[in-house]
């Protein structure tokens, strides 16, 4: 059994999931919680940077981060199914899937600034500057719209729209219609994006 390490809310644990059920291998991973805060947690020895998710293999060896967890269970699955093997359509998904990523890491850093700091010690221009990251990478979405429901790139994209609603209370929705009628088309096709749903 391949054991996952991540917490719910994180959406970089949510794309993990949603490959894994997308490819039929999500019976094949347990998911254990993982407390990045808590110096115990068997966590940073698994994953020496404290992060996750990590994916420990039958052996003891364990794979992080997420892109590369992705390829390897896309691997595990025969290859070329969420990752396309070759040409112009494998770097597309993987260029999306960077994209997609980075919303997510600039969305996570802003929540960290208001979550983790003092009021009076925030940066409204280091939370600006992450805002303009995942303003840019919506409007390149937005003006392309994946044509893909099932591949790396429209999972991530689809998780790091799940995790603005989740945090941000969806306030990308106005500026982006496109974007919301993709990704109904996605929620759609897709049942693990339901059911991978935090809802704490």
């Amino acid at each position: 059994m391949l054991v996952l390490r991540a917490a719910a809310p994180s959406p970089f644990a949510r794309k993990v999931r949603i490959a894994a059920a997308v490819l039929e291998l999500d019976d094949r991973i347990e998911v254990v919680p993982a407390d990045t805060n808590d110096p115990a947690d068997s966590l940073r020895t698994e994953n020496p940077l404290g992060k996750i998710p990590a994916l420990v293999l039958e052996g003891g060896a364990v794979v992080y981060d997420s892109a590369v967890i992705v390829e390897y269970l896309d691997t595990l699955a025969g290859g070329g199914k969420i990752i396309p093997a070759g040409g112009p359509k494998r770097f597309c998904s993987l260029t999306q899937q960077a994209l997609a990523d980075g919303i997510m890491e600039a969305a996570v850093l802003i929540r960290y600034e208001s979550v983790w700091r003092e009021p009076d010690k925030r940066s409204d221009k280091w939370i600006a500057y992450q805002q303009d990251k995942i303003a840019r990478g919506l409007s390149a979405f937005e003006s392309a719209l994946p044509e893909e429901l099932s591949d790396i790139g429209t999972i991530a994209l689809a998780c790091a729209l799940g995790y603005l609603d989740l945090r941000f209370e969806g306030a990308w929705r106005a500026r982006h219609p496109g974007l919301v009628a993709w990704l109904d088309l996605f929620a759609a096709a897709t049942p693990s994006f339901e059911e991978t749903r935090f809802r704490g």
